[in-house]
C-alpha cells in the first residue's frame, strides 16, 4: 500500500516508513504539513500518517481539509504525543481512523496500520476468484474471462487491470499505478504505462456495452467507471 507519513520530526518519520516499508508498503515522507495537501490533489495514497501539531498546518486540519476535497478521502491515522480522551474523541470526531500515540513500539503500528487499511477494504480479497459484472480474474492462475470466455493478458496487464477494477470510481495516479504494479516509479517510463493502458482498454472491451470504461483523468492518471 502507498501511505503518506507527516511529520516535522525527522526521527520519526525515519522510524515509521522504516517499520512500514520492512512491511511490504511504499512510504511517502512530508516534513512540511502544507505540501500533504498538494501530493494529495496530485497522487493517490491508500493511507494518510499525519502529526497532529506539525506547523503551518496541523493534522487535524489536513484530515478536514481531505474530507472536504479529496473523494474518496483515504484512510487517516493522527500520530500524536496527546493522550488524553477529548482529544482523541476530537481527533475521530473530525475524521480520523485511528490515532496512534507517541513513542510507540514497531509491532503496535504495524498493527494499527494493517486493521486500518482491513476497515478501509484496501486489502485484497481472499477469494481466488473476483467477479465484477462479466468479468472474472482467478488471482493465482492470473487469468481473466469476459462472459466466460478467456482472455489473453501478459502479468502485468492483468495486475493493471485486476488494480483498476478493485478500485472502481477512485482515480489513480500515475505514480500510485507504476508502484503498484511495477514497483517502481523513477526507473519506467509514463508511456509503458499508456500502452498497458490502452491494451488492456481494448482486450478487456472496457466501454459502456460490458458496464464499464476506462477513462482518462488529464494531468493525474486514471479511472476506472462502472455503470
Amino acid at each position: 500500500m502507498r501511505i503518506a507519513i507527516a511529520d516535522d520530526d525527522d526521527t520519526m518519520i525515519e522510524f515509521v516508513s522504516q517499520v512500514l516499508t520492512s512491511g511490504g508498503h511504499t512510504c511517502v515522507p512530508f516534513r512540511r504539513s502544507r505540501d500533504v495537501p498538494v501530493a494529495l490533489a496530485r497522487d493517490t495514497f491508500d493511507l494518510l500518517i499525519l502529526d497532529w501539531n506539525m506547523p503551518g498546518m496541523t493534522g487535524m486540519e489536513i484530515v478536514e481539509w481531505a474530507h472536504a476535497n479529496v473523494s474518496p478521502c483515504p484512510p487517516v491515522i493522527m500520530l500524536t504525543s496527546r493522550s488524553d480522551k477529548d482529544d482523541i474523541a476530537a481527533a475521530l470526531n473530525a475524521g480520523a481512523d485511528d490515532f496512534i500515540v507517541k513513542p510507540e513500539s514497531a509491532v503496535v503500528i504495524v498493527a494499527r496500520v494493517e486493521a486500518v487499511l482491513r476497515r478501509a477494504g484496501a486489502q485484497a480479497t481472499e477469494h481466488r476468484v473476483e467477479q465484477f459484472g462479466p468479468y472474472a480474474f482467478d488471482r493465482l492462475a492470473e487469468t481473466v474471462t469476459v462472459n466466460g470466455d478467456p482472455v489473453l493478458l501478459t502479468s502485468k496487464e492483468f495486475a493493471l487491470a485486476r488494480v483498476f477494477f478493485t478500485n472502481q470510481h477512485r482515480p489513480l495516479s500515475r505514480p500510485y499505478l507504476m508502484e503498484a504494479v511495477w514497483k517502481s516509479v523513477a526507473e519506467l517510463s509514463t508511456r509503458t504505462l499508456d500502452m498497458h493502458v490502452s491494451r488492456i482498454r481494448a482486450k478487456l472491451q472496457l466501454c459502456a456495452d460490458n458496464g464499464y470504461s476506462l477513462q482518462t483523468v488529464f494531468g493525474y492518471g486514471y479511472r476506472l467507471e462502472a455503470f
